[in-house]
Order: structure tokens, then C-alpha cells, then sequence
């Protein structure tokens, strides 16, 4: 048998780390080379991209930074979000009466009775559970909508802007005829 102390012994782990760390050609740290050259790598890359054209035609352009020269704000990012995604912060009492502000406005873009149907029903129900939260902020004092009345008056607004629409449908047909007829006429003359 062979004696263990006879046996090859493996250099340690950390001179093989400081080995590989080191650039064989100059002796030196291959992270302070890394970093020396990059900045001319960033630049390279920044002068490649304008030639490309890349940084045509980016939005805002040729417009002043917003909100340069102003006091920092912590807080802008929020602030650009709740703006972007257009999130609402409001109680919920404020928040019910804006939405039954735009009621009308989002059942008229719906196109089936039955949505209407659903859309006040749920509306209604929102209302009541905001009557029951005991949370602080203003009351609730927007009133529940009657579905059939809500309904009706879709019908209603739905006919008039169908029959607005026809109108113009058919003045338009009318106003083509019309030209038409100058123009075929415009020719025998």
C-alpha cells in the first residue's frame, strides 16, 4: 500500500482564486483590467447605437425633462404610477360617487341588456357594502340605481344615437348622389 504522505497533496483553494483572478499576460487583476476598459466599451456600444440610429425618434424628444429644476419629491415614482395606471386613491364613498358619474357613460358602451342588466346590479351591490363599512372618510350618499329604470333609459339612448347614426348614414348617401349627378352632369355640359 501506498503511504497517504507520499500521495500528491492539492494546493490550496485560495492560491488557485488569486491564480485565476490574474491575467497571465500582465500580472495584473483581470477585474482592474475589466474596469479600466470599460468605459471605452460603453462608449463604443453608445457611438455604435447612435450610427444605428436607435435613439431616433425616442418619445420626448426635443422636449424639456419634466420636472427638472424642481424640489426632489420622494415620492414621484408613486406618484408617476398612481398617474400611468390611472389608480384611484379615493375613499370609498368618493370613489361611488365618481363611478356613478360615469354610469351612464359606461353602459352606453355596452352593447347587451343583460350587461346593462349586470353592470347596475353590480354597481348597486357596491354601494351596500360601502354603506355597511364602518371605515372612516366621508358617508356614502350616492343612492342605488334602479335596474329597470337604468335599463330603459340605455334602450332609450341606444335608439337615439342608432337613429342619429342612420340620419347620417343616409345624408351622406344623399350628399354622394348628389355629387354624383353634378359630376355626370358637369360632363355632358
Amino acid at each position: 500500500m501506498t503511504d497517504p504522505e507520499d500521495q500528491p497533496r492539492d494546493p490550496p483553494r485560495q492560491s488557485q482564486h488569486q491564480e485565476l483572478a490574474r491575467d497571465d499576460r500582465t500580472g495584473g487583476s483581470a477585474a482592474a483590467a475589466r474596469i479600466q476598459h470599460q468605459t471605452q466599451w460603453v462608449e463604443q456600444q453608445l457611438r455604435i447605437a447612435f450610427e444605428r440610429g436607435d435613439f431616433d425618434d425616442l418619445p420626448g424628444a426635443g422636449k424639456p425633462i419634466e420636472g427638472l429644476g424642481t424640489e426632489h419629491d420622494p415620492d414621484w415614482w408613486v406618484k408617476k404610477l398612481v398617474e400611468r395606471e390611472q389608480i384611484s386613491v379615493l375613499p370609498p364613498a368618493l370613489e361611488l360617487r365618481k363611478e356613478d358619474v360615469e354610469l351612464a357613460g359606461r353602459l352606453d358602451r355596452m352593447t347587451a341588456e343583460s350587461e346593462v342588466r349586470e353592470e347596475v346590479e353590480s354597481f348597486n351591490a357596491r354601494v351596500r357594502r360601502a354603506r355597511m363599512q364602518l371605515l372612516g372618510g366621508p358617508p356614502v350618499i350616492t343612492p342605488e340605481r334602479d335596474v329597470e329604470g337604468e335599463v330603459e333609459a340605455w334602450r332609450e339612448r341606444r335608439t337615439a344615437r342608432v337613429e342619429a347614426q342612420r340620419a347620417a348614414l343616409e345624408e351622406a348617401r344623399r350628399d354622394e348622389r348628389a355629387e354624383r349627378r353634378r359630376r355626370w352632369f358637369g360632363r355632358r355640359g
